[in-house]
């Protein structure tokens, strides 16, 4: 079960957790966060203007029966960092990054519908909760930050945005927060106020959120039918129903576990968010040659950060940009 929200500073938040998870973690152990081998990426970069706090996407296809991942398994850690490398192009330009190894979820949980309840959510958060937590109050030092994910790295992040940002101090930092891959309602706003949604190119403390799928599909397992989930749209920077034409695509790039960008193709695809389902529709490809066992054909989960990675790469340097001109003029305003 989740924690309730805390309306407390955050060195108050940290004593709470400590005291309220005592007992869990002795039941399935503690990872050491001080260790930097605990983390798949410790303050890689050089001299960047802000921090990343990056959450891994679901590596582990839990073909041992397991619904946790076993972080002491080298094969898997190496999928990890690999999955995160897929990613890294987008944000190492204007970053230093920073990556927890923790106990996530393996992809069955997602297939039997049960990841957003129970004992498996609760070891893979309570990693990422206490990773997050060791940032802020021991490598941040007053940084800003980009909170980032994709799949059940966005699920995570945001569960953190539900839990801690309501802390003024704590959301000022925030440059924005990129939880691609999974779905954000209305009631998710509802019922924690202080989230915002993106609703332009360059607005901070924001949730950019979107899920890529042709115009013919009606229910995935991240958005299943029925719900409506909140978006922007990454070629146009709106979130009504604009199409958004190719030629808006600066590149999509396709990546090799390395980093390495393997295939770059300008102008891959258009696309418009779904008035009912509020997905991203994705209507210029082919569905065969972006075809997964994982997901029904046409449900392009496993491309929403590749179909639109230049576009994302800008943004993050666009919305960076942003939060450092916003505080340096406060910063001149207060000092006249």
């Amino acid at each position: 079960m989740r924690k309730p929200v805390r309306n407390i500073v955050l060195a108050a938040l940290l004593f709470i957790t400590g005291v309220v998870s005592c007992a869990f973690a002795e039941s399935i152990g503690e990872i050491d966060y001080s260790d930097p081998s605990s983390w798949a990426y410790f303050a890689e970069g050089d001299d960047n203007p802000a921090d990343l706090f990056l959450i891994c996407p679901t590596v582990d296809m839990g073909s041992e029966g397991n619904l946790n991942m076993d972080i002491a398994n080298e094969e898997l850690r190496a999928s990890f960092t690999g999955a995160l490398n897929m990613e890294r192009g987008i944000y190492e330009e204007v970053t230093v990054m920073y990556a927890p190894f923790y106990r996530q979820m393996t992809f069955p949980v997602y297939e039997k519908m049960i990841a957003e309840e129970g004992r498996h959510l609760e070891i893979a958060y309570s990693d990422v909760e206490d990773a997050f937590l060791y940032y802020i109050n021991n490598l941040n030092d007053g940084r800003p930050f980009i909170l980032a994910g994709f799949s059940q790295g966005a699920q995570l992040a945001l569960m953190l945005l539900e839990e801690y940002f309501d802390d003024e101090a704590l959301q000022d930092r925030l440059i924005a927060a990129y939880c691609i891959g999974w779905k954000v309602s209305k009631e998710d706003l509802e019922k924690y106020p202080h989230l915002k949604m993106a609703e332009g190119e360059d607005d901070t403390g924001v949730i950019i959120s979107f899920n890529s799928e042709a115009e013919n599909i009606e229910a995935s397992i991240i958005v299943p039918r029925g719900v409506r989930t909140l978006s922007i749209n990454p070629l146009n920077w709106k979130t009504d129903s604009t199409y958004a034409d190719r030629s808006l695509n600066k590149g999509a790039c396709f990546t090799a576990y390395s980093g390495v960008v393997t295939s770059e193709i300008p102008a891959l695809t258009g696309a418009y968010i779904d008035p009912e389902r509020g997905t991203l529709r994705v209507m210029d490809v082919n569905p065969s040659d972006y075809s997964s066992p994982l997901f029904p054909d046409e449900v392009y989960h496993l491309y929403d950060y590749q179909f639109f990675f230049r576009n994302l790469q800008e943004n993050v340097t666009i919305r960076t940009a942003s939060w450092i001109e916003q505080h340096e003029s406060l910063s001149l305003g207060n000092a006249s």
